[in-house]
């Protein structure tokens, strides 16, 4: 009798009000959940900041990895800057002028790569501060270092998800008060998405650039010439390592998932437009919303689940997490479709989130087993290294390409039970179902650098083994929460990407993606190439900048007196300037491929060949992506299983092979794996917005 009444006064309710009054609404209740999660994210920082930072040693390295951080971050912000204002004026000009009387699109774009650049900084900001706070929380036992830890991470996926929905919220509000309706206006807000995507890529790439060349260039010269632990303070480069954790995996990975987020709340709302449910009012264009809001409410239950007294229970806390998150989400989300959605729609639309959000987690427990030492494979992987590092580099390049089968069927099946529910706007409601609980996605995918930033602090500092172990074993569960986000990643990008092609395909006035004809099969092959032209580019990036960084080590090795017995301190400032440098440099080649490649597409070849090469990019970079980050995880899993005291443990000979196998590794799960998810999805952003100007 509740259900029915709450149902049938809310629709009579709802078309009294009528489609204008009802939309503000949702949009004010969102931005409302923005505000909340903005403070939630502030609450977080305030309790690492009142945590006990431990020893001036501690302090003085944490400073170091803080300093070269925010250079970092600052240098590339400032590059980044000529191509947000040169792309602002081309929107203006091309989109702008001849479709709206206001720079609508531009200034969503604006709004975007400011928002999408803040939330980076916030979560650096903390990230960087609660690494030292992790390394002394440590020495009381896992249970405090896992609390600092977890909600450090908490702190960027809350300031993620509160500039998400105010940003794109904010500005719906606003071009709606100049008089645009809710197509233009969707039409508009691509530049918001596209905003965020273009600083992703560059934080994404710019990030994986600087963090893998020094972490290559660390562990070869230190690991395996001069015979020293990984995070020795003799070693030049580990402080830029360091700092290369937190420009990779926190600002690089908040800025990718950023993008994701409102791309897949945008991308349902687009289909949203498709589907009358009411005569009185568009409940499927605001529902996206309302299950943006229980994942929020999802992830904030989710707070406070993270326990564990021992290091075997750190990962089963923050699986945990996912699960108390995912279950209060489904739960909020059925409760508002009986109060929005029509009767006989609240069951198809509700299986279809519930079909995103499974296949997500599905995909993250694949990768798990594909790159964690607890399973078959990377078992594999490590008996391969008692014999060389070419078995190893065999080994792990199979072990990624067998890797992306399941996935593939799981997200096809997935699709395709949404597609069945509830048509395209299934699909796409299923990629806002997955990411829907993105705050506490990013909070577990954070959570590792900032334990491996612990771990390293509390080598360099001296501090007692059992501080070391405590932090090896949040690292370790980092490492596969990170594998996971990955996944989850993968996975949204062709739940989104689907929805945003047959956005593309409906505004160019196609069909269909015709494979038989010309020019859609000219666009499938380029659109294939372009993912390994990408690639090829970030993995040369990253040995170009490690091999620089590797000579700087091997002069001060050979030319700073002292050094290697411990009696002078080495120059990390120069390995942290020469990476920034080689990052910022290399990052500009890949992203003017990303913009431009279905620009020249498109005025070449036009809209038919643009539409194939979204398919070809799509298939290739899911495909390329998924093999090249759980190739990746997987080596990096096996360096670390020996290096716990199995096949001889570090210094021997399987060691040697593995860490040749992790340098390998290293582009493949930081820089190249993850940037092809922002490569599509960047693509269709552009191709979204310019395709009324190809023939």
């Amino acid at each position: 009798m509740i259900a029915s009444f709450s149902h049938a006064s809310m629709q009579d309710f709802l078309s009294l009000l009528g489609s204008g009054v009802q939309l503000q609404g949702a949009l004010l209740l969102t931005v409302i959940g923005g505000i909340a999660s903005l403070i939630i994210g502030g609450v977080c920082t305030r309790i690492v900041l009142s945590s006990n930072a431990g020893s001036e040693k501690m302090q003085g390295i944490s400073a170091k990895i803080r300093e070269g951080a925010l250079a970092f971050l600052g240098t590339e912000y400032r590059v980044i800057t000529p191509f947000v204002i040169i792309i602002t004026v081309l929107l203006y000009i091309f989109i702008d002028r001849p479709l709206f009387t206001i720079p609508a699109t531009s200034a969503s774009f604006l709004l975007g790569a400011f928002c999408s650049a803040l939330a980076g900084f916030l979560g650096m900001y903390t990230a960087t501060r609660a690494n030292v706070r992790t390394a002394h929380a440590a020495s009381s036992g896992i249970a405090a270092a896992l609390r600092i830890s977890y909600i450090g991470g908490a702190t960027m996926g809350f300031s993620v998800v509160g500039l998400a929905l105010l940003g794109f919220c904010i500005g719906y509000i606003v071009l709606t008060r100049f008089g645009l309706d809710s197509v233009l206006t969707l039409e508009a807000l691509t530049g918001f998405t596209f905003g965020g995507s273009v600083v992703a890529l560059f934080a994404r790439v710019g990030g994986g650039i600087y963090t893998k060349a020094a972490d290559v260039g660390a562990d070869l010269v230190g690991k395996i010439e001069s015979g020293i632990p990984e995070d020795d303070p003799r070693n030049p480069a580990v402080i830029a390592d360091n700092v290369g954790d937190n420009v990779g995996d926190v600002a690089g990975m908040g800025a990718d998932l950023f993008e994701s987020y409102i791309g897949a709340i945008l991308a349902s709302m687009l289909m949203g437009l498709t589907v009358s449910w009411n005569a009185e009012f568009n409940a499927a264009l605001i529902f996206p919303l309302f299950v943006s809001l229980a994942g929020l409410i999802g992830s904030f239950v989710a707070l406070f689940c993270v326990h564990a007294t021992t290091k075997e229970g750190v990962q089963k806390a923050l699986k945990t997490a996912v699960l108390v998150a995912s279950l209060v989400m489904l739960a909020c989300t059925y409760v508002f479709g009986r109060f929005l959605i029509p009767a006989e729609n609240i069951l198809p639309v509700f299986l279809s989130v519930t079909a995103g959000l499974v296949a997500g987690m599905i995909i993250g427990s694949l990768t798990e087993y594909c790159t964690s030492h607890r399973f078959r494979p990377v078992q594999q992987l490590v008996n391969a290294a008692k014999t060389g590092p070419a078995t190893v580099i065999i080994e792990g390049l199979s072990l990624g390409y067998l890797s992306t089968l399941f996935p593939i069927i799981t997200i096809v099946m997935a699709m395709g039970f949404a597609f069945e529910q509830a048509g395209m706007y299934g699909v796409a409601i299923g990629s806002v179902g997955m990411l829907s609980t993105l705050a506490t996605i990013l909070a577990i995918d954070v959570f590792g650098p900032i334990s491996d930033n612990a771990g390293g602090i509390a080598e360099m500092a001296g501090m007692p083994d059992n501080v070391r172990d405590n932090t090896d074993a949040l690292d370790s569960a980092g490492n596969t929460t990170a594998a996971i986000g990955k996944g989850f990643a993968i996975g949204m990008a062709g739940f989104m990407c689907l929805a945003l092609l047959s956005a593309f395909k409906q505004k160019a006035g196609l069909q269909s993606i015709d494979a038989t004809s010309v020019s859609s099969i000219t666009g499938i092959l380029i659109g294939g190439t372009v993912p390994f032209l990408f690639s090829a580019l970030t993995m040369r990036a990253v040995g170009r900048a490690a091999m620089t960084i590797i000579e700087e080590v091997r002069r001060q090795f050979r030319e700073i007196p002292g050094l290697m017995e411990g009696k002078a301190e080495a120059d990390s400032k120069r390995c942290v300037a020469i990476a920034t440098h080689a990052a910022i440099f290399e990052m500009i080649g890949p992203g003017i491929l990303a913009v431009g490649s279905p620009i020249i597409v498109g005025f070449l070849l036009g809209r038919e060949a643009v539409g194939g090469l979204l398919v070809g990019c799509l298939v290739v970079s899911m495909l390329l992506g998924l093999s090249m980050s759980n190739s990746g995880g997987a080596w990096d899993n096996a360096k670390k299983y020996i290096e716990a005291g199995h096949l001889g443990g570090k210094k021997s000979d399987a060691h040697k092979a593995a860490v040749v196998g992790d340098t390998v590794g290293d582009p493949f799960k930081d820089t190249s794996g993850p940037s092809l998810n922002i490569l599509i999805k960047l693509m269709m952003m552009v191709s979204l917005l310019t395709v009324t100007l190809y023939q």
